[in-house]
């Protein structure tokens, strides 16, 4: 990418992948990107797991009824989670990790989208995991202690996106000076 700008226009949420699999090199990248991070006082209470098994890639993507089938096509996935004591910022700062990820993967030319974990329910007919986060620590064995935020699917694109058109941004969101 040519500017910062432009990366945001075409980092576009991707839903689809093929089968390629991610590099080691390019795997590497995204988790300096997400090391990288900015952290409330520097206390970096993220954690996590990158997954390119695709069975258990293909368990994940059932944490939810509707919005983590994509994790069944991708060939990586990355989970982010926080040791929610080590800080009273830890949801601002798993967030800003997964947008450095999805940033990071954008410029490496991968796809990804955001799987929203922490606080979704996770339909389990045998009533054992009642929430997404339930189900996506007990696929990987996560301590209890750790909080599950989401999942970052990745891949190469098998659908295109048109970038964002900068004469359709919703600027009547912006305000200067006061309301």
């Amino acid at each position: 990418m040519d500017n910062f700008l432009e990366l945001l226009q075409h980092r576009r949420s991707i839903r689809k992948y093929t089968a390629q699999p991610v590099e080691e090199e390019k795997i590497e990248c995204l988790t300096r990107a997400a090391l990288m991070s900015p952290a409330g006082k520097r206390l970096n209470p993220w954690q996590f797991v990158v997954v390119t098994d695709h069975e258990k890639l293909s368990k994940m993507s059932q944490c939810r009824t509707y919005g983590s089938q994509m994790l069944n096509e991708a060939p990586l996935g990355i989970v982010v989670c926080a040791d929610a004591s080590l800080s009273d910022t830890w949801q601002f700062d798993c967030a800003i990790t997964a947008e450095n990820i999805m940033l990071a993967a954008r410029d490496m030319g991968l796809g990804s989208c955001w799987v929203q974990v922490y606080g979704r329910e996770h339909d389990d007919p045998e009533g054992r995991f009642n929430t997404a986060e339930q189900w996506v620590r007990h696929l990987l064995s996560i301590p209890d202690n750790i909080t599950v935020v989401c999942v970052v699917s990745i891949g190469y694109p098998n659908e295109e996106r048109k970038p964002y058109d900068f004469d359709k941004l919703p600027y009547d969101k912006i305000h200067r000076e006061t309301w």
